[in-house]
């Protein structure tokens, strides 16, 4: 009777909370390490590729680039700017260098070479301001991400060549404040330096945008306390995000869940167009949206592989496993950038030359990672799928096949000790029975906790973990 009690409840809600529609969603997403001048940022190029697929999953048109110059950001910010026309919402965000000079922001493409106040101010470096002005104006809602206050090598130069006026230089960004319609967000405070992550990772503002900002039912100024927190958190209380906001009227990123006197509260609470989950679905969703467990939000997928909340749920795990907590791996430093980029197929697969015996290292590795997958030496449609997770996980191509970058990367990973307690002799049978099972994040079938008794991921154990989502909260 409870049970009936909570689904007509879900299913109210559901009727309930269509939200309005956003014609047009744009994005500016750029990331920029490759500097020619000074040292390299090993982070930015994953940060945006990020940051990128999270906006695509949530209805976005993104205009992407990674490592541009001068002349190739302006083609990407005119293409953006036209794009941004009449939008319903439009997104900025950079990653990378980026400088304050007497209290004006500047963006540093990879070629600039700034030795001089006069080089920032004819043509070196983007102006903020003048970029977001010329960019955005005419878009309802404006979101405005910096990833931008790295510690930045051109500040000393510029100080150093200083001439007969005073000239002002951060190595952090300076304060702006937002117009109408508009949220500003720093990676730290003014005039402060954000940390870029460990190689081979998100930073942990990017990070912590990926984690919130497009979590179903939730609005974006709310989302960003929850990242000021976590970044908070995640540095130990070494760097905290800042920003400015002048919105009118809640906005939300992610179409689902979205309140129902919210969706008509101002014109500018953007969704997209999808169909709603099931009531079993959205319920089961709830339960686990929150989990740090790897397993719990895996088990959302394997009973809806293309499910409604798919997306957010990779999103999650990828967060959950890239975060410095990460108890089941870390990730080699020395980790190719092309591997974020090349995607591979069938033909890139068969370049690498694997035998039986190293396709089964791989599904061990996989396992081993969190990744479960029984180590049959043959790449089935269940290998498939969790090499898919695991690539989406880290932020490379997902299409379920390697190349030799994947795969150099995959054993190139420091796998916890647990990969060990796989049984080489169950290796060389096919038998279901035979294989071992781990808790963590992968894929293939899973042994679910909950209520109905011995652990598989049957009725009982959905329904029992539901029920224990709707009414032991």
């Amino acid at each position: 009777m409870r049970f009936w009690i909570a689904a007509l409840s879900v299913a109210a809600l559901l009727s309930s909370g269509d939200a309005a529609l956003a014609d047009k969603r744009v994005a500016f997403v750029v990331g920029n390490g490759a500097y020619k001048n000074v040292p390299q940022l090993p982070n930015p190029v994953i940060d945006a590729k990020s940051m990128a697929k999270t906006l695509r999953n949530v209805g976005f048109d993104v205009v992407e680039g990674t490592n541009l110059t001068r002349d190739k950001m302006t083609e990407k910010l005119l293409d953006f700017g036209k794009k941004a026309e009449g939008a319903d919402i439009a997104v900025f965000f950079y990653a990378g260098h980026g400088i304050a000079v007497n209290g004006t922001n500047y963006l540093l493409p990879v070629d600039a070479d700034l030795k001089s106040e006069m080089d920032v101010k004819l043509g070196a470096a983007i102006n903020v301001d003048l970029t977001l002005d010329q960019t955005m104006a005419d878009a309802k809602v404006k979101l405005v991400f910096l990833d931008a206050c790295r510690d930045n090598p051109f500040a000393a130069k510029i100080r150093s060549a200083r001439a007969t006026r005073s000239v002002s230089v951060a190595s952090g960004l300076a304060e702006m404040k937002s117009g109408e319609g508009t949220l500003i967000a720093f990676a730290t405070g003014p005039g402060q330096t954000a940390l870029d992550g460990e190689n081979g990772t998100n930073s942990p503002f990017t990070r912590a945008l990926i984690a919130n900002i497009t979590q179903p039912g939730v609005e974006i100024q709310q989302a960003m306390t929850k990242v000021r927190a976590q970044v908070n958190e995640e540095t130990n209380k070494n760097q905290l995000p800042w920003g400015h906001t002048n919105l009118i009227g809640a906005v939300y990123l992610s179409p689902y869940g979205v309140p129902s006197d919210k969706a008509t509260e101002a014109p500018n609470t953007p969704a997209v167009a999808s169909a709603p989950a099931s009531d079993v679905e959205l319920e089961f969703w709830r339960s686990v949206k929150d989990s740090n467990k790897p397993d719990e939000l895996n088990a959302y997928l394997s009973s809806y592989p293309n499910g409604t909340f798919k997306s957010l749920a990779l999103a999650r795990i990828a967060s959950l496993q890239n975060g410095p907590s990460t108890t089941t791996r870390n990730l080699s430093t020395e980790i190719d950038p092309a591997t974020f980029t090349e995607e591979a197929d069938q033909a890139s697969e068969d370049q690498i030359g694997l035998d039986r015996g190293q396709r089964r290292d791989v599904q061990r590795r996989l396992t081993g990672l969190g990744f479960d997958v029984k180590a049959t030496g043959k790449f089935d449609d269940e290998t498939r799928t969790v090499i898919r997770r695991w690539q989406a996980a880290r932020g490379y191509p997902s299409t379920g096949y390697l190349n030799k970058l994947q795969h150099k990367a995959l054993i190139s990973e420091i796998v916890s000790a647990r990969v060990a307690a796989v049984d080489d002799t169950s290796s060389s049978t096919d038998d279901e029975s035979s294989h071992v099972r781990h808790g963590g994040g992968g894929g293939g079938r899973r042994y679910y906790r909950g209520g109905g008794g011995g652990g598989a991921a049957g009725p009982g154990a959905f329904f029992g973990h539901m029920m224990g989502g709707l009414f032991h909260r």
